[in-house]
């Protein structure tokens, strides 16, 4: 079974990628991050494991068809050597640029999860700094591009948000839970949102159309939800501040907590998360690295979640002094009150 956070298209591109194209996407392809080893040139990274082998689903690169995101593998070992496999499409979906007028340079920020049979990809389509957004979806009974059953499909639009809304429909995360689906989503604007889906469909629900609130910064930087449960808690984490800018990038990963989906969130020194609160989790600075030593972390975000085993890890990105962006992941490890404490990086 897969494995990855508690969460109770066009013709698929099976063509693996040649050495050679490999290196001229990836500047990274061959380097090691704190642990990490092969092309780890992930940015937004989601994680799932299946049949022996890890996943990473990331954020598109233009020149690759499209944009349509990315597809990374390790297999046997969670430090790689990664691989960058294909997308998830050949091209992108064409109902994307009619919904937003234009089409997008790449497609952003996915979300990897396993229900009932069925790998579910949510995926973003916009412009930098617009809210005219939408959220799509993918699907796939297998993970493996050299099985022959292997194929996304597209399964079109989840939901979209319009210039006039307080909100933008980017940075999808599903949480499946018993009989249960709700979609976070958000970055800037009002925050953090949530709908419930249709488990059976994995899209927006007839009989619950709320949409909820769960965090918010008044107008300041704040997107990429990621969400757990555990303990009686779900856990929300999200990335206050500046994306996307290199070395100059101001990302940060912060979480809170509520013991119901839909909150209220508080962090922990008991400030709501829809007014402003988030506990620091990851800022810029110096951090241990699993080898031993330390690394210059710059604008670490875009996080996810996901269980390896029994034990809970952070999948994210950030940037080194170069400008250069990594996908890392680290340990969550838990203290006595039940806070989550980010592991070195791997």
């Amino acid at each position: 079974m897969p494995r990855k956070i508690l969460r109770r298209l066009g013709r698929a591109s099976r063509l693996l990628l040649t050495s050679g194209l490999l290196l001229a996407l990836s500047p990274a392809a061959g380097a090691s991050s704190q642990g990490l080893t092969g092309d780890i040139w992930a940015h937004d990274p989601s994680l799932i494991q299946w049949n022996g082998c890890y996943y990473a689903f990331s954020t598109g690169h233009p020149p690759l068809n499209e944009g349509t995101i990315t597809i990374r593998r390790a297999c046997g070992d969670l430090s790689g050597p990664w691989e960058l496999i294909g997308t998830v499409f050949d091209a992108q979906p064409e109902w994307i640029a009619r919904e937003i007028g234009t089409k997008p340079r790449h497609l952003w920020a996915p979300d990897i999860s396993y229900h009932n049979g069925k790998f579910y990809l949510y995926y973003a389509g916009s412009t930098f700094g617009s809210n005219v957004s939408v959220i799509g979806l993918a699907t796939n009974t297998t993970l493996d591009p050299q099985d022959p059953d292997y194929q996304w499909i597209d399964e079109g639009m989840v939901i979209r948000s319009y210039r006039h809304n307080n909100y933008n429909a980017i940075d999808p995360e599903v949480f499946w839970g018993e009989g249960e689906a709700w979609l976070l989503f958000g970055s800037w604007w009002d925050g953090i949102k949530m709908r419930r889906l249709d488990p059976t469909t994995g899209k927006p629900s007839d009989q619950d159309t709320t949409l909820y609130s769960l965090a918010s910064r008044q107008g300041a930087g704040i997107e990429a939800p990621a969400l757990l449960y555990r303990d009686g808690y779900y856990y929300l984490f999200v990335s206050f501040d500046r994306c996307c800018a290199g070395r100059d990038s101001t990302y940060n990963i912060r979480v809170g907590r509520a013991q119901a989906i839909t909150g209220p969130y508080y962090d922990r020194d008991g400030v709501p998360m829809l007014q402003g609160g988030g506990t620091l989790l990851m800022g810029r600075g110096d951090f241990p690295a699993v080898d031993g030593g330390t690394v210059h972390v710059r604008g670490a975000g875009g996080q996810d979640v996901f269980l390896d085993g029994d034990s809970w890890k952070m999948v994210y990105h950030w940037y080194m002094d170069s400008g250069a962006h990594r996908m890392s992941i680290s340990d969550l490890s838990w203290t006595d009150d039940g806070w989550p404490v980010m592991g070195p990086i791997q």
